[in-house]
């Protein structure tokens, strides 16, 4: 048993262990993310792939979506060397549930995953790629609330924050500059729509998210 493409097409196998693969066709809708991508995620950790991966698989397997989702990884970069790309960005649910049984599900929603860190700069140019597609309608964040920081608790900016405000939006390095940045190539290439959502269990997530975005937007501006 090999969690990869190839590997769940021994049905049999998993099936024998108690795990439920998708109901869907998997690479179809893979293939369909790349070249008409809805939905891009920011933060590959566990979070994500029992959450929203989870859930995106649900509306796949009813029908309800077409294609898988997009992750992006800017700060711990080596998860997608290590977790995501050697196992064709498959990965393993483990579910104990109050009665005491045990749910397995491969989650196979994540259609492609990128390291934008800057150990890839062609990841880098693939999600201003994605970015600047109209298909995208969204983008989701779990990258816990110290990822949305803009200032330092004395309230001072913080360095890296700083150094973006004056680098300008080619040259991003933090998670926010980045995404303002990517934003600022979706808004010049047909100023498309796009929902920016924070799925983070933090108060006012999606004002920290705004708040901060807008921030590094308007020092550009």
């Amino acid at each position: 048993m090999k969690l990869t493409f190839e590997g769940i097409k021994d049905t049999a196998a998993w099936q024998s262990a108690g795990v439920k693969l998708p109901e869907y066709d998997v690479q179809a809708a893979a293939e369909k993310a790349k070249a008409h991508p809805v939905w891009a995620h920011f933060g590959a950790g566990n979070i994500f792939r029992a959450f929203p991966a989870a859930l995106c698989q649900q509306l796949l397997e009813n029908g309800q979506a077409e294609t898988g989702i997009v992750v992006c990884e800017g700060f711990d970069g080596e998860i997608i060397d290590k977790a995501y790309q050697p196992f064709d960005n498959l990965s393993l649910l483990v579910v104990l549930r109050a009665d005491g049984t045990i749910e397995k599900r491969v989650i196979a929603s994540v259609a492609e995953s990128l390291r934008i860190d800057g150990a890839r700069p062609e990841d880098w140019q693939r999600t201003c790629a994605i970015f600047e597609n109209p298909s995208l309608k969204m983008a989701s964040f779990t990258i816990t609330e110290k990822g949305y920081a803009i200032a330092a608790p004395d309230g001072t900016t913080l360095r890296y924050i700083d150094a973006d405000m004056n680098a300008g939006p080619d040259k991003s390095g933090s998670l926010i500059g980045m995404v303002t940045s990517l934003l600022l190539h979706r808004f010049n290439v047909g100023a498309y729509p796009i929902s920016l959502v924070s799925m983070d269990n933090c108060s006012h997530n999606g004002e920290k998210l705004q708040s901060s975005v807008m921030t590094v937007a308007k020092a550009w501006a």
